[in-house]
């Protein structure tokens, strides 16, 4: 008894050792147990946190497509904006008019020169390959009426 006396430890005590140690031999924890619980600890955060984290994820995606057709739709305004200018313009709704619907003021004599078919190309000295064709022939539409009465018929 006086050699336990002297070491300070009496005989139902734990030897020292580490803060950890004693205090899982005091919890009754094993290593294995410990860590058993810290590998369920260490789930239960990454599912507690992987919920908001997906969440997060998902709405910075949902925004950044927000921004884009945000965008997009800002392009749009401004294409109609230019567009609502033009047609304030009596200049430009008279242009219109003399080319898509072949509008002529009174008393011009209204002509429609018809080019026989095929292409005209120019060479980049400005030359034509046919006599007396300037320019590119645009491609033959049929005029809006024709292509009204197209739509009637077929809906």
């Amino acid at each position: 008894m006086g050699g336990a006396r002297r070491s300070g430890m009496t005989q139902g005590t734990v030897p020292p050792g580490p803060l950890a140690r004693r205090i899982g031999y005091a919890v009754g924890i094993t290593t294995g147990r410990r860590a058993a619980l810290l590998a369920a600890l260490v789930c239960v955060l990454m599912l507690s946190v992987a919920v908001p984290l997906r969440n997060y994820v998902g709405q910075r995606a949902e925004l950044a497509a927000v921004y884009e057709q945000q965008q997009i739709l800002a392009d749009k305004i401004a294409e109609l904006e230019r567009r609502r200018g033009l047609l304030a313009d009596p200049q430009h709704i008279e242009t219109q008019a003399r080319e898509r619907l072949r509008y002529v003021l009174p008393g011009e004599a209204p002509y429609l020169v018809q080019l026989p078919p095929g292409p005209i190309t120019t060479s980049s000295t400005g030359a034509t390959d046919r006599a007396g064709g300037i320019g590119t022939v645009e491609s033959s539409a049929p005029p809006w009426y024709g292509r009204l009465w197209k739509s009637i018929n077929s809906g």
